[in-house]
């Protein structure tokens, strides 16, 4: 496999999310689905799946779709009237889904979330466990933000950012924004005959915000102001992003075979990423006392378990991070504890089979996994 930093071939991926805006996906004056083209998406999924690649969809459309089912006015509408139609579309999108998925033996599943799951650490992780699980199992997750219950104040206002929270969320390598535009130029190229198209992004400078413009669909609520402010997002995760057309038949198939497209590339991966965000952006709110069998395992890439753990410190909740310490009193890493610290103190120095009898309930069988761990060299 290629290395992902330098990569622009969608075969690379391994974990990919796709985010597909309205205006692909419905009829503008009808509010229908584009029921071929997702036919021929599907189709494309099939095949990156076929080759073992996890494939996540972040989704536009509900609001567009379910005002035409309850009769709603042409234009802007008020938020209870969004809800309301985020509500009745929803339920349709989710089977058209299904239906054009199903034809190739996969389950979907949905997901509606809200900007507070992303920011709250609970909620964040259960959302994360809900995904991870999903695909784990062979379904295809389908993610769409909760316009029937958000308001103003919460929404995350546009599915690109939606989608790249998401990716940052499940360490995806891969982010797939598909729109009405093929990418990024210096300048609008609807307006400016001289804009120049930028095929490849290293770095999000000051100059390449100046460079964004507006959108041009009447459906959907994303430009490419909001696309750079996803690229910002995944970068910084170490998720590579690319902007492409969505339009034609079989999109994921001629993003494959090299159609025009702008790529933002990571200078990190998602795991070097995450374990950078770990070890230096986090505070932490409590300590793991463990002995001198425990941190070799550690030092060789395992995960921290219960039984080599001789002290728990501190009040937490699952998700946050702690420090993990030597018995001589030195810092030895730093994690993110898969137990709050009631149960992280009742569990100290058992056998992971022995867990669940000693909290009545099924949980990890480690108190912090490899992958929410950094270890000190």
């Amino acid at each position: 496999m290629a290395d992902l930093f330098q990569s622009t071939a969608l075969k690379d991926g391994k974990r990919i999310v796709i985010k597909i805006g309205s205006a692909l996906l419905v009829d503008a004056t009808y509010g229908t689905v584009h029921r071929s083209w997702l036919e021929s998406l599907a189709s494309d999924i099939a095949a990156a799946r076929a080759r073992g690649q996890e494939v996540v969809i972040v989704t536009s459309g509900a609001i567009a779709v379910g005002r035409r089912y309850l009769d709603l006015p042409q234009g802007s509408l008020r938020l209870e009237e969004k809800q309301a139609a985020a509500a009745c579309g929803n339920i349709r999108l989710a089977h058209a889904y299904q239906e054009v998925l199903g034809h190739h033996r996969t389950t979907v599943a949905q997901i509606l979330v809200t900007l507070e799951d992303s920011e709250n650490r609970r909620r964040y992780i259960n959302a994360r466990n809900t995904i991870e699980t999903l695909l784990k199992v062979g379904a295809v997750p389908l993610i769409n933000e909760n316009d029937s219950v958000a308001t103003d104040e919460i929404r995350f206002g546009d599915n690109d950012r939606l989608a790249a929270r998401v990716a940052a969320m499940i360490s995806a390598d891969t982010l797939v924004l598909f729109s009405d535009i093929d990418g990024l130029y210096t300048a609008d190229p609807s307006k400016d005959s001289a804009a120049e198209f930028i095929p490849v992004v290293h770095h999000i400078t000051p100059e390449i915000e100046a460079m964004a413009g507006g959108s041009a669909s009447n459906v959907g609520s994303g430009g490419m102001t909001t696309k750079i402010a996803a690229a910002k997002i995944a970068l910084n995760a170490g998720c590579r992003m690319v902007i492409t057309k969505g339009e034609r038949p079989h999109p994921l198939q001629a993003l494959e075979d090299g159609v025009k497209a702008t790529w933002f590339l990571p200078e990190a991966t998602p795991k070097k990423a995450r374990k950078q965000w770990i070890s230096g952006s986090l505070k932490t709110v409590g300590k793991v006392i463990i002995d001198e069998g425990c941190l070799k395992a550690l030092k060789a890439g395992k995960s921290l378990l219960p039984i080599g753990v001789k002290e728990v410190i501190g009040d937490f909740e699952r998700g946050e991070a702690v420090q993990v310490m030597s018995l001589a009193g030195q810092e030895v890493a730093r994690g993110l504890m898969a137990y709050g610290s009631d149960d992280a103190k009742r569990i100290v120095g058992v056998k992971s089979s022995e867990i669940e009898e000693k909290l009545g309930y099924h949980g990890r069988d480690v108190m912090i996994h490899r992958d929410d761990l950094v270890v000190d060299p």
